[in-house]
């Protein structure tokens, strides 16, 4: 497995991550899964507190409490649950992220998160005393590093201005390309890394039916999915595909398709074989789909 450096953390993390939102609420099942994908080499893994109302961390903790310091793991805040165990709201503040922490800690079973990402976030955010917060939990030791999970240029922008993150989560594939436009370009020269999230865009870049996704229509996607298949190998599925695509910027240090069976773990984690997409690959897949850009938050 490749690893890359997370930005200028001095974290290293795996090419390919595992989000572990899929990972569902059969408690064996998603064991199982976490350990397959750590004997295959997956060292990243990104859960949050609002995943399944915790259960999501529970599992994660319960799979690396002895082997902790093999791992990274990546967790979130800022999405509050209400007393009804259905709804949250955002909460960004200062108190509740020091709470959210120590809720996260407890239930990932350590005394430290590797990378703590705000999930989400708004202009209207108290970034000044957020990033102040962040920086006091790395300086305690409960926390490595920081960064957001989002897909707003404006605000990120702003992060990179008034913090030191180490990272931007946020969508992007063939089918998603706005960050191209807007931040990737950006987020390199700067040296903030990527985590590129919904790498095959709900399956439809591997082997899903078509259906509309975002800007394009389920005509315009059952034309493409064909096509992809002039860019396969024998060593390079269309899935492997869409995962090399998500990792060719250099601003990408891992992607993390989630899996919700060892079938499509296994052929995620694979792609570490497939072959690297050359550069007139990526002009011709570009051509494929037109990119499209943000038109809100910019």
């Amino acid at each position: 497995m490749k690893f890359n450096q997370l930005g200028k953390s001095g974290i290293r993390v795996s090419e390919i991550g595992l989000g572990c939102m899929s990972l569902g609420t059969n408690e064996a099942q998603a064991l199982n899964l976490l350990d397959r994908a750590y004997e295959l080499g997956i060292s990243f893994y990104d859960t949050a507190d609002l995943y399944d109302r915790g259960l999501n961390e529970k599992f994660v903790g319960r799979a690396f409490k002895t082997r902790r310091d093999k791992v990274v793991l990546a967790s979130k805040v800022g999405n509050r649950w209400h007393e009804d165990g259905k709804t949250w709201h955002w909460d960004a503040s200062p108190d509740w992220i020091r709470e959210g922490l120590m809720q996260s800690l407890e239930r990932l079973q350590t005394d430290y998160i590797d990378l703590y990402q705000l999930h989400g976030g708004t202009l209207e955010d108290p970034i000044d005393e957020i990033v102040a917060t962040f920086e006091s939990l790395k300086n305690q030791g409960m926390i490595r590093a920081y960064g957001i999970s989002s897909i707003r240029p404006n605000v990120i922008r702003e992060w990179l201005k008034k913090s030191r993150l180490s990272s931007v989560m946020m969508q992007y594939s063939l089918l998603d390309r706005r960050p191209e436009e807007s931040v990737l370009d950006l987020l390199a020269r700067q040296g903030v890394s990527v985590i590129a999230r919904g790498p095959l865009a709900k399956g439809l870049l591997s082997d899903k039916p078509a259906k509309a996704y975002l800007e394009h229509s389920e005509a315009q996607i059952q034309a493409l999915q064909p096509k992809l298949d002039d860019f396969t190998l024998a060593s390079r599925s269309r899935g492997q595909l869409a995962l090399r695509y998500a990792l060719a910027h250099p601003a990408i240090a891992t992607s993390i398709p989630g899996a919700s069976n060892l079938n499509q773990l296994e052929e995620n984690i694979a792609t570490e074989k497939a072959p690297e997409l050359s550069r007139e690959e990526l002009q011709q897949l570009k051509a494929l789909v037109p990119a499209s850009v943000y038109k809100e938050h910019r």
